[in-house]
């Protein structure tokens, strides 16, 4: 399956991809994965890449979507694949639909994750990362440490980011909003989208989309 998954910052997306791809037994193939390989190995694009972002600007389309296109034609590809955080637009959309087109394949989905904005907004805000290891992740209401501000795991002192507070949440929302929310209108067009709820359990989600791509796969 080819599958498209979108959804508002605080959505769980990371998580899902990652577990619909083991299931579909598909490549996970997310934009910040695709920056990190290619500025680690040196290649064209990612030196391209690289001199933005260390100018503190934002990566143009066009190299995105080469990072894209280059890892969907990998081998590992070739059965299908779970796009996280590409297409970020409609141009980036419109891009994918060219690649596929002359590839002479098409997208089989497009998941939209659902969440309502003040649960968005408490997902980010209340999370605290270690500062010994920001892979020691706990939130204030759902996952709480034992002692407040002490991470469990290794005694380290718990933070926000500064990215997570309320008030930068919901311009990341309203980012979300202009920006990528579109492009579920654009894959409606199609009869691509199958909408479900990402609140609740990570596996009662992750059972909604599987019979989403099964129902989809009935039509």
């Amino acid at each position: 399956m080819r599958i498209v998954l979108v959804g508002p910052p605080g959505a769980g997306k990371g998580t899902q991809a990652a577990f619909l791809a083991k299931n579909l037994s598909i490549p996970h193939i997310s934009t910040g994965d695709l920056f990190r390989a290619n500025i680690s190995q040196g290649t064209e694009l990612g030196r391209k890449a690289k001199e933005y972002t260390d100018a503190g600007l934002l990566v143009p389309d066009e190299i995105t979507i080469g990072m894209a296109t280059d890892r969907m034609q990998q081998s590992d590809a070739e059965n299908g694949f779970l796009l996280d955080g590409f297409p970020r637009n409609v141009g980036q959309a419109e891009a994918l639909d060219v690649f596929l087109t002359d590839a002479g394949i098409g997208l089989d989905a497009v998941l939209d994750l659902e969440v309502p904005e003040d649960e968005v907004v408490k997902r980010i805000a209340g999370r605290r990362l270690c500062r010994n290891n920001d892979k020691h992740l706990f939130h204030v209401d759902y996952s709480p440490p034992q002692a407040e501000g002490v991470c469990d795991v290794c005694g380290g002192e718990l933070y926000q980011r500064a990215d997570d507070t309320a008030e930068k949440v919901r311009v990341r929302l309203e980012e979300y909003h202009s920006k990528t929310e579109p492009i579920i209108d654009y894959y409606k067009q199609q009869g691509l989208v199958q909408t479900i709820s990402a609140l609740g359990a990570v596996a009662d989600v992750t059972a909604r989309a599987m019979e989403a791509l099964r129902a989809g796969e009935r039509r």
